[in-house]
């Protein structure tokens, strides 16, 4: 059968576990999976570029924000803002305790992003991070992991019927084809990412 959009892939999760009691949680079943691929994938699909106006020293992060690859601060020179820990945040305000100006550094707080120096005015700071796999849903009916690679979406959500399945020996089989299927994703996005190129290794001297 067709495995392309959410009802389908409810009707095949169910077919494939042959319990007609587990219905009504194959939802949750898919929405455990698509918490495992946002803890676990990191692919060119999921990055997503957008700008932000602060105007202060803390800022809110994109509901849908995942992980952060760069940061620039969009004035006359677009210049790229250094990422630092909290503990070095800490440090370098202390230089800017009582003066604002111009942003150099960011952190990240909890779903926050801190800004040293404070913002003068208002600037605005082009993000390119990772986002979250859109959730299918009703009204979410596909996605590009979906469209592209509807084995992960099977076997990932087969996977957390586990506790309910307990000693099913169809576990060990689904874990198996789940791990070949997110193995032969990432060597194809290594794969694209050298794409008509020919990678260069470079190594370090030595002394």
């Amino acid at each position: 059968m067709a495995l392309s959009t959410f009802s389908q892939l409810k009707t095949s999760i169910g077919d494939w576990l042959n319990r007609s009691d587990l219905t009504s949680v194959i939802p949750d079943f898919i929405t455990l999976a698509e918490a495992e691929f946002n803890r676990t994938l990191r692919t060119r699909q999921m990055i997503v570029r957008a700008n932000a106006v602060i105007d202060a020293e803390y800022t809110q992060l994109p509901n849908d924000f995942l992980q952060m690859e760069n940061m620039i601060i969009l004035t006359t020179t677009p210049t790229k803002l250094e990422f630092l820990s909290d503990e070095q945040a800490d440090d370098i305000f202390t230089r800017y305790f009582s003066a604002t100006g111009t942003p150099r550094y960011y952190t990240i707080i909890g779903e926050t992003l801190r800004f040293v120096p404070t913002p003068s005015s208002e600037f605005t700071v082009q993000m390119t991070y990772y986002k979250e796999v859109p959730a299918l849903s009703d009204s979410n009916t596909t996605n590009w992991i979906l469209g592209n690679h509807p084995d992960l979406y099977l076997y990932g959500s087969l996977l957390q019927a586990a506790p309910y399945l307990q000693d099913d020996a169809r576990i060990a089989t689904w874990a198996g084809l789940y791990a070949k299927g997110m193995e032969q994703l990432a060597a194809s996005e290594a794969r694209s990412n050298y794409s008509g190129t020919t990678p260069r290794v470079r190594a370090k001297p030595l002394g």
